[in-house]
């Protein structure tokens, strides 16, 4: 008997391997499948920047002169932000705020991704009145902003310029399943449908550099149900992001790197387990013994601690 329809996932040309250098950039969805990379010992850069949901807002912050004080405010506390980033980069000093970006983006030059993943969010962004874009309106008032939508064509022409800065890397987008109760849920569909256009076209034009994970589908074809969401009944729960990442190791990995992971699950576990007496002669003891199996491991894989 079939239960569930199951979204059909394209095996990746080039599958990750534990060697990849992979970074993630985009919506709070990237953070969710980065941070399982990292548990899971893969190497991962994390938005770098914070969280960014459009398109055009991620092409700024990589392309964006930051020694611009257009770029900065300070607020009503004498806290600065940088408009293109989230609080990541909020500081003290105009000088500390944009050293925090300069810091960002030199750990993105710095790693030097063999593969990036892109999550998409919404196609909708904010301007100022001076026509810049913001990656985050960092909580000013609303009448400072215009509200603005990009076509399809838009979305190409913005994700192809993406693409151009890392002309060597693997570029795999996804649509997170956030819903955006905000819009209402036909414009949050709408909003999903132009990025996920933009997408298949770019993936027709650069058929050997993007590929496209279907994240966003897997919530909604094969999940379906709220109790695969959280509380507010919008973001994807912990349930969910745990079966997303099975179906992304399934297809998007190689056999080593699969390998790999199931050794490692155990050290997993238990790196993240908890004694009751830290101190005492047995958790010390287990301790040593699954750092000893970790390094085993990491030898074996020809992996660097």
């Amino acid at each position: 008997m079939k239960l569930i329809t199951t979204v059909e996932i394209p095996s990746l040309k080039r599958p990750i391997n534990l060697h990849n250098r992979v970074a993630l950039i985009g919506s709070c969805f990237a953070e969710k499948i980065g941070a399982k990379m990292r548990q899971s010992g893969l190497p991962a850069l994390v938005n770098p920047f914070g969280v960014l949901y459009n398109p055009l807002s991620i092409l700024q912050v990589l392309t964006s002169n930051p020694m611009s004080n257009d770029l900065y405010f300070c607020d009503e506390d004498d806290r600065w932000h940088c408009w293109l980033t989230d609080s990541h980069a909020n500081a003290s000093t105009l000088e500390a705020c944009r050293a925090a970006v300069l810091s960002a983006r030199g750990k993105l030059v710095e790693w030097n991704p063999t593969t990036i993943i892109i999550t998409l969010g919404t196609n909708r962004y904010y301007k100022r009145a001076d026509s810049l874009v913001v990656g985050n309106c960092h909580k000013r008032p609303q009448a400072e902003f215009t509200e603005c939508g990009m076509t399809v064509e838009e979305c190409v022409t913005t994700l192809e310029k993406l693409c151009s800065l890392f002309p060597r890397a693997q570029v795999i987008f996804t649509v997170s399943p956030y819903r955006y109760s905000k819009y209402g849920f036909h414009e949050s569909r709408l909003s999903k449908a132009v990025l996920l256009l933009a997408v298949d076209q770019l993936q027709r034009q650069l058929p050997e550099q993007v590929a496209y994970f279907p994240a966003y589908e897997i919530v909604l074809d094969e999940l379906r149900d709220y109790r695969f969401y959280g509380p507010d009944l919008l973001h994807p729960s912990e349930q969910a992001i745990d079966y997303i990442w099975e179906r992304f190791v399934d297809q998007c990995v190689d056999n080593e790197t699969s390998r790999y992971l199931y050794d490692f699950e155990p050290i997993r576990k238990a790196l993240q387990h908890r004694p009751e007496d830290p101190s005492s002669p047995a958790a010390l003891r287990f301790r040593e013994q699954t750092q000893d199996r970790l390094r085993e491991l990491m030898a074996k894989y020809h992996i660097e601690l």
